[in-house]
């Protein structure tokens, strides 16, 4: 079983993510697209989600997917810090918590740790 279930289609943000999750111990498993999201949580369960906003395939509809089939793990949203009406959708669609990108980035380690207890 994956720890974290994370929607992200930016190499290089992948790239960082997966060995952030390595370095704290954390099972990652990562997809790039909001289909495959709703696929692999339905698949198996995940003790944090994490979402980047700006993928290209269905990032708001997929969280919306997963709290529409009552999948209830905490869902955390990152997105550029001048997206202020996406941060909304995001919040409206079920996300717990949208941080700007830098903020997430910054405390990536942190928040993966989350997924430990």
């Amino acid at each position: 079983m994956a720890d974290v279930l994370a929607l992200v289609d930016d190499l290089f943000f992948l790239a960082k993510m997966t060995e952030t999750a390595r370095r704290v111990g954390v099972a990652l498993q990562t997809v790039s697209s909001g289909d495959a999201l709703v696929a692999a949580a339905a698949a198996q369960a995940h003790r944090l989600v994490l979402v980047d906003l700006n993928a290209r395939q269905g990032a708001i509809e997929a969280v919306e997917k997963l709290r529409a089939a009552g999948h209830a793990q905490p869902i955390v949203g990152f997105l550029s810090h001048v997206q202020i009406e996406l941060a909304e959708k995001a919040r409206a669609a079920g996300c717990q918590e949208v941080l700007p990108r830098s903020k997430f980035s910054a405390n990536l380690a942190e928040i993966l740790q989350r997924a430990k207890s």
